[in-house]
């Protein structure tokens, strides 16, 4: 962290808790680090509404995609700690771009753990019109010809789930990747690629409305949503992958403020409208408190970065 950053970050953080029981006192913002419509930006909107109005402060949900996360992540790691600016970040950014990308605009040690939000399994989708009615299916179509994938940005676990599928199944395809998951859903719909794997609530509205086939899911069991959807263990392809979704905060932020937001966040969770919302897509809500985010967050960079190395991947 930079020596002026440092100074700030000490400078509120030794301010007495008293200091920060006005606030917040004005708006807080809420950057998402992809385009709008996709889980990140959902789990981001929800809570906006809800914590808005517990904290008694307009909250603005900012989309800045690029970079696989980066962009909005590193603007966000940058911004001053003092609550004002927060991160609905995820799984890309936040754990696995440390060990894919050589270099990187931010640091892990420029973010702190606020709460995990949602956590959802990946799907394996293609057009209702494709012939493939299953993952074998699939597979025998990528063996025939090279087959197009969209993915929500390079980095992300749609992405790395591609990457795992392919290799697991013995497959080549062409990766497209795009900004966001709205516009990698949008190529899907529109049959400019052959399939894609999408966190599970940007494509259940397309599954619910006979738009999407889904093959398989990528969680350890079958989604109570969706249960005549096999796991991708079941469809013969031994992967698993959970994405999550969750808020950051600039690395110093005091401990008074990240405490409240938690509080907040958690809050907004265990009401009975947000969990259905999130059970309608197909997540489980998080609410951990700031001490196990970190832990986990860590554990996910281990784990990733494993991954990763096995392989072989690395962006520059």
């Amino acid at each position: 962290m930079p020596l002026r950053r440092r100074l700030i970050a000490f400078c509120l953080a030794a301010l007495p808790l008293a200091t920060w029981a006005a606030w917040p006192e004005r708006p807080i913002t809420i950057v998402v680090p992809a385009a709008a419509g996709g889980t990140t930006d959902i789990a981001a909107r929800v809570l906006a509404e809800k914590m808005g109005k517990d904290l008694g402060t307009a909250i603005v949900v900012e989309n800045k995609g690029g970079g696989g996360g980066s962009i909005g992540t590193a603007q966000v790691a940058r911004a001053k700690p003092d609550g004002y600016t927060l991160l609905m970040g995820n799984i890309g950014p936040v754990a696995i771009n440390f060990s894919l990308y050589k270099q990187l605009s931010y640091k892990e040690s420029d973010l702190r753990g606020i709460t995990n939000v949602i956590s959802v399994p990946n799907i394996l989708v293609v057009h209702a019109d494709s012939p493939a009615r299953s993952v074998k299916d699939l597979v025998g179509l990528a063996k025939t010809r090279r087959l197009n994938v969209s993915t929500s940005g390079v980095g992300q676990s749609p992405h790395m789930s591609s990457e795992m599928f392919r290799q697991k199944a013995g497959i080549e395809v062409t990766l497209v990747p795009f900004p966001g998951a709205a516009p990698a859903v949008t190529a899907l719909l529109g049959q400019q690629v052959d399939f894609m794997i999408d966190n599970l609530p940007s494509s259940m509205p397309h599954i619910k409305s006979g738009k999407f086939r889904a093959l398989a899911i990528t969680s350890g069991e079958r989604a109570a949503q969706l249960p005549d959807v096999p796991t991708m263990a079941e469809a013969g392809v031994p992967m698993q992958v959970t994405a999550w979704f969750g808020l950051l905060a600039p690395a110093g932020t005091p401990d008074a403020v990240i405490l409240r937001l938690q509080q907040s966040a958690r809050k907004a969770m265990h009401e009975p409208d947000v969990r259905q919302r999130f059970a309608e897509l197909g997540g489980v809500p998080g609410g951990e408190t700031p001490a196990e985010y970190d832990a986990f967050i860590a554990q996910e960079r281990k784990s990733w970065a494993q991954i990763v190395k096995a392989a072989g991947l690395s962006l520059e």
